[in-house]
């Protein structure tokens, strides 16, 4: 009878030659050609396949690694869906019009750089999207800051600290999401784990915002780009501050630690009802917003462009992307290929705050070499969560660790998809907005400090229902073993 071949421990060029394809086919696809990160992530898959094959591994382990990897971002695909019909029904119901009706409401032209900031955060904090923000609200706002003399790259920095700061606090983004996801813990745990650090940068933001602002004090701006977005909105929505009351039910959800998938079917039933009440949309009408998301037409191309979205079929970009990065997280993990390159990496890292600084280092590399948002994510989440857990931290550590480094740092590398956009509608690069993007390169100096003095890091023993994915009864067994 033949005896089963046994895989052995991958050495260490094989595990770096996988991470190399991968650099390789993303960074071609991405740059050269603007694909789609989904298909070069399929084929670094692939490639990691053949390296398995080589160390030992059948398919049938092989399989069952990606299956295990996919089974563990199952629950954040779950939330993603539901978000897809949370966001269209707000849409139709006219919640997202209201949050962005009242937040126009408070530019002024003597604080125009601390006001674009909120503005830019309550709009992207209700969409949940940084792009849509800076391809609508942002392009608007640029057109007043020249009216005003101030300097393009200024307000840039303004609209983009803004717009992710709102992307990455928002439980709608698919970043909020995906970051949980990949570290074992639920969106609403991560969300207010990041409030501390998050805030701290916000408000170093709103501050020399509002230092800079100063100069431009006795300027008069010329609000009617403004304007018309709020008249549009009024004209085609019932605005009303009941509106607000689905996001508010959200946020008591989490407050109260509400599990998200039920916190997120609160905040969705109750705009539908207001959706009836408010605008007079029938069933049809918010099933068809749930499903397929909101089609705004109200002639108002700022408007149209900013509230086209939603539905859970606009949520398939994230959900496959999300399935086939587990699925080389998987194989990664599991044929031990990540272990040796992490072992090699943390030789010299001892403490929790060296671990935390070779988090935010590795996300802001992979920005720069494979550079898609979602990678930075993705790929430093599966490498360092076992070090996180041996260390006794939290996955919400992890999570917010992640979302301090990978999502906002991705907007001030001009060759990433998020600086290329950025660039492409607000007419300024990355080498020259990226000084005033001043919440986003903040948001990794102060994650790294707190790492350092110990401040605002969760362990795994203070919070462990808040946890999946099996951490905890792994954690219990290697601590027997």
């Amino acid at each position: 009878m033949k005896e089963k071949k046994i895989a052995r421990k991958p050495y260490l060029w094989e595990a770096m030659l996988s991470f190399g394809f991968l650099i390789l086919v993303m960074g071609v696809s991405i740059a050269k050609y603007n694909a789609n990160p989904h298909i070069p992530m399929l084929v670094g898959t692939l490639f990691a396949v053949l390296i398995s094959f080589k160390i030992g591994f059948t398919w049938n382990e092989i399989e069952k690694s990606m299956f295990d990897g996919i089974y563990q971002a199952l629950q954040a695909v779950i939330i993603l869906a539901i978000i897809g019909v949370l966001i269209g029904t707000w849409l139709v119901a006219g919640v997202v019009p209201s949050m962005i009706y009242y937040g126009l409401a408070i530019l002024k032209p003597g604080i125009f750089l601390v006001a674009t900031v909120i503005i830019c955060s309550i709009t992207s904090l209700a969409t949940g999207s940084s792009w849509g923000t800076a391809g609508t609200i942002g392009i608007a706002l640029m057109g007043i800051s020249k009216g005003l003399g101030i300097p393009a790259p200024v307000a840039a920095g303004a609209i983009i600290s803004g717009a992710y700061f709102g992307d990455k606090m928002s439980p709608l983004s698919d970043t909020t999401n995906l970051a949980p996801a990949v570290s074992g813990t639920d969106v609403f745990t991560h969300v207010k784990a990041m409030l501390p650090t998050t805030l701290i940068a916000y408000g170093i933001a709103l501050v020399s915002f509002l230092v800079m602002g100063f100069k431009y004090a006795n300027t008069s701006a010329d609000v009617t780009a403004i304007a018309a977005i709020r008249d549009g909105l009024a004209a085609n929505f019932n605005i009303s501050p009941m509106l607000l009351l689905p996001p508010l039910a959200v946020i008591l959800s989490m407050a109260f630690k509400m599990p998200a998938i039920p916190g997120i079917a609160i905040g969705i039933i109750i705009g539908a009802i207001e959706g009836a009440i408010f605008q007079g949309v029938d069933l049809g009408a918010l099933l068809t917003a749930a499903y397929d998301g909101f089609t705004s037409e109200t002639g108002v191309q700022v408007i149209d462009e900013l509230l086209t979205a939603g539905g859970l079929s606009g949520m398939m970009y994230s959900i496959s992307l999300t399935i086939i990065a587990m699925m080389f997280g998987g194989i990664m993990e599991k044929t031990k290929q990540l272990e040796v390159i992490v072992e090699t990496i943390l030789k010299s890292v001892k403490s929790i705050g060296g671990l935390i600084a070779t988090t935010i280092i590795t996300c802001i590399t992979c920005n720069a070499t494979m550079p898609e948002q979602y990678i930075s994510i993705v790929l430093p989440g599966r490498m360092y969560h076992n070090s996180y857990k041996e260390r006794g931290l939290h996955p919400k550590q992890l999570s917010s660790t992640l979302e301090g480094a990978g999502t906002v740092t991705s907007s001030l590398i001009p060759w990433n998809t998020c600086g290329a956009f950025l660039y492409g509608v607000l007419g300024v690069s990355a080498w020259e907005y990226a000084r005033y993007a001043i919440f986003n390169y903040s948001m990794p100096i102060v994650v790294m400090i707190c790492g350092f003095l110990g401040l605002f890091v969760y362990k795994l023993k203070d919070d462990p229902d808040s946890v999946i994915g099996g951490v905890v009864a792994e954690a219990a067994m290697d601590k027997n073993n």
